[in-house]
């Protein structure tokens, strides 16, 4: 891709994903993801209805006049995006491959950061870390990061999501709303997760296609794994081999479902025939 191109793409992006952030999102990732707390701003002058509590007894005792500590929240986040750039992601049967829409998923969650002032940081990973971007703010630094999902080309094809959360574990010392989007094929990545839950504001972000669970009867076909690139010869018409198919990719999900849920981090599924709009509004209001 030359440089005109990406510029276009990334453009075209910003535009897209930044229109949702301001229009849609913008409002409830504020109210979903709290400040780390209250901190005092000023002293005014007591008025009917503040709460008695809030008196500054100090400041009420010189100036012979009831005054209130007036408070606001510490709003600084920093919002952490674990994207997975290994070959599985390079697939889809309609308009859009998993990766674009991971990348659009991750641009919208950007830009509702940046309207925010948070910080944003970025990690691509494969079965190792492949880039690791520390957070900062800035629509510069925004738009850096949608190049890179655009064009960053992985080392490797395979998935360890267990060495991203481990490497997200041992680089970010203060809690954080960490954000992991992926089809999670994979299923190592158990003791990372609950230490990486215990302590951030985790959400898993499942991307897939409906296809991949059913493996159609079209006879005997030559089969390429993504992440591996070996080629196998798979009679389709055989049932017993869609069964088992089904149920390895069943399996994925499960695991998934089951990890994140038990150790009380979200979960979101979309698929790429769905609006992941729809999905990430209807998932930040429920956590309101």
């Amino acid at each position: 891709m030359d440089t005109k191109e990406l510029l276009k793409k990334v453009r075209k992006i910003e535009i897209k994903t930044r229109r949702l952030s301001d229009n849609v999102f913008g409002g409830e990732y504020h109210s979903t993801f709290k400040g780390r707390g209250m901190t005092f701003s000023e002293v005014r002058q007591y008025q009917y209805g503040d709460d008695v509590r809030a008196i500054d007894w100090n400041v009420t005792a010189r100036y012979n006049e009831p005054f209130v500590k007036v408070f606001e929240e510490e709003r600084e986040l920093t919002l952490m995006l674990l994207v997975d750039v290994s070959g599985s992601e390079f697939f889809g049967t309609g308009k859009q491959f998993k990766r674009e829409v991971l990348t659009e998923i991750a641009a919208t969650l950007s830009f509702s950061a940046l309207q925010n002032n948070d910080k944003v940081g970025l990690l691509l990973f494969s079965d190792q870390v492949e880039l690791f971007i520390p957070p900062k703010k800035g629509r510069t630094h925004i738009l850096r990061i949608i190049r890179e999902l655009l064009e960053f080309h992985p080392q490797s094809k395979r998935t360890n999501i267990g060495k991203a959360l481990e490497f997200l574990s041992g680089i970010l010392k203060k809690k954080a709303i960490v954000f992991l989007l992926s089809d999670f094929i994979d299923d190592s990545y158990e003791k990372t997760l609950r230490i990486a839950a215990k302590k951030h504001d985790l959400t898993g972000i499942r991307v897939y296609d409906k296809r991949e669970g059913e493996m159609p009867n079209i006879g005997l076909v030559p089969m390429i794994d993504s992440e591996t690139q070996k080629t196998q010869w798979v009679n389709t018409s055989l049932k017993a081999v869609r069964d088992i198919y089904h149920t390895s990719f069943q399996k994925h999900v499960d695991t998934f479902e089951n990890l994140f849920r038990k150790n009380g981090a979200g979960t979101l599924h979309c698929s790429l025939e769905e609006s992941y709009v729809k999905k990430l509004l209807g998932y930040f209001k429920a956590r309101i």
